[in-house]
Order: C-alpha cells, then sequence, then structure tokens
C-alpha cells in the first residue's frame, strides 16, 4: 500500500502537537553554550519530559539540534526556537527541529513549516497579530512576553474572542501560577530560566535541573484535561 508524502508528514504534525497538548510544557533552553545546552536537556530527560525547544540565541545552536535529534531519536522531541526568518527555519529544520517557535510573526516561516509537515508556533500579543497568526496556518499561537500583560488574565481575556485559536504563554509562567495559566485556556505553557537555574547550569548540575522540571511537571499535570 503506498502512502502519500503528505499524509506522512499530516500524521507526524498531529502526533507532535498531541504531544505538546498532553505535556502541557515546553522547556525553553536559552543559553550560553554546548555545555550549559546538554546540561539543559539531560537535566529534562531524567525528568522524564518528552520535548525542548533549543533557541537559536544559542552559539551553535544547529549543530546542537542535530546533536539531540541524533542522540535521543524518537525519544525526545527537539524543536527550534527563535526563528525569525525563513532562511533560518530551513537550517533549523535540516539541523532535525521537529517543531519551530518564534517570538514574533513571520508568514513564510508559517508557510515552510506547513509544507514540511511541522508543527509551527509563531509569537503573538496583541488581539491583530493573534487572528493574523492564526488566519496564517499557525498550529500554536506563542504569546509572549506574557507575563507583562497579566498573566493568567490575559489569556482569558484572548481566549473570549478567539476560542478556537490555541495559545502557549511564555515569559512570566511559575510554579506558582502555571496551573492559572492552563486553567484561563493556554494549551501549553513556556519556561526557561525558572528550570534552568544559570548556577546548575554552569556547575553541569544535571540533578537540580530534573528536580526543577519536575516541580513544573508536578504543577501543570492536573491541570491538563
Amino acid at each position: 500500500m503506498k502512502v502519500e508524502k503528505n499524509a506522512v508528514s499530516r500524521g507526524f504534525r498531529d502526533e507532535a502537537l498531541a504531544l505538546i497538548r498532553r505535556t502541557g510544557l515546553i522547556p525553553i533552553v536559552r543559553v550560553d553554550s554546548r555545555a550549559q545546552a546538554i546540561c539543559a536537556v539531560e537535566g529534562i530527560v531524567a525528568a522524564g519530559l518528552p520535548l525542548v525547544e533549543i533557541t537559536l540565541t544559542i552559539p551553535n545552536a544547529l549543530q546542537i539540534i542535530e546533536e539531540l535529534a541524533m542522540r535521543y531519536g524518537d525519544d525526545l522531541l527537539v524543536g527550534a526556537g527563535t526563528v525569525l526568518n525563513v532562511e533560518n527555519c530551513e537550517l533549523a529544520l535540516s539541523a532535525g527541529a521537529k517543531f519551530i517557535v518564534s517570538p514574533t510573526l513571520n508568514l513564510g516561516v508559517i508557510k515552510l513549516a506547513q509544507q514540511r509537515g511541522i508543527v509551527c508556533m509563531p509569537g503573538a500579543l496583541t488581539p491583530n497579530e493573534v487572528l493574523a497568526a492564526w488566519e496564517g496556518g499557525a498550529d500554536l499561537v506563542k504569546i509572549f512576553p506574557c507575563g507583562f500583560l497579566g498573566g493568567p488574565p490575559y489569556i482569558r481575556a484572548l481566549k473570549a474572542p478567539f476560542p478556537q485559536v490555541e495559545f502557549v504563554p511564555t515569559a512570566g509562567v511559575t510554579v506558582e501560577n502555571i496551573a492559572e495559566f492552563i486553567a484561563a485556556g493556554a494549551t501549553a505553557v513556556g519556561v526557561g530560566e525558572k528550570i534552568f537555574d544559570r548556577e546548575a547550569l554552569r556547575r553541569g548540575d544535571v540533578d537540580l535541573i530534573a528536580s526543577r522540571a519536575r516541580r513544573f511537571m508536578d504543577a501543570v499535570r492536573p491541570a491538563i484535561k
């Protein structure tokens, strides 16, 4: 039986989306070096998290994404973050990124991700930006920086006119309010420094990173429907 390539792509995209929805938490690795990135990823893997976002602001981020994709294979969904243009999106996908995240809206990035059957999560903040991202084909919409606009109440306010849009707020998410974000209508949340303590990364303290990640997992799990 012949399986169409587009059908295979859609199937992978759907599986990745389902994993993000089930997990409810996207750990965002934005660090200073490869060694710190590897420490961060080893910590979340030890905690049992099945996905991670590697931002392109990290030195040699593309090589790190490729290394992680080869090392963990299907056991870890490795995404690329801070993807600002089509060229970087193409490079990230070639390196093995399995989902694409941006802090801003670039319709070309969304289109390329769609063509490759990859989950795309552009950034937005205002209602106009949310609508443009969703109509442009976004799978999820990153609300950034959400904490500065009111946190969970802002997500709740956006959900009223946009009940069909799946939001992923980042910036301002803590262990204490993560369940509030989900209750307000977020599909998942993005968390960076609250998990990846800078001193722990400098020391290579995988156990502390794993402990912090578990705290977030334990806080979000009961809130996910």
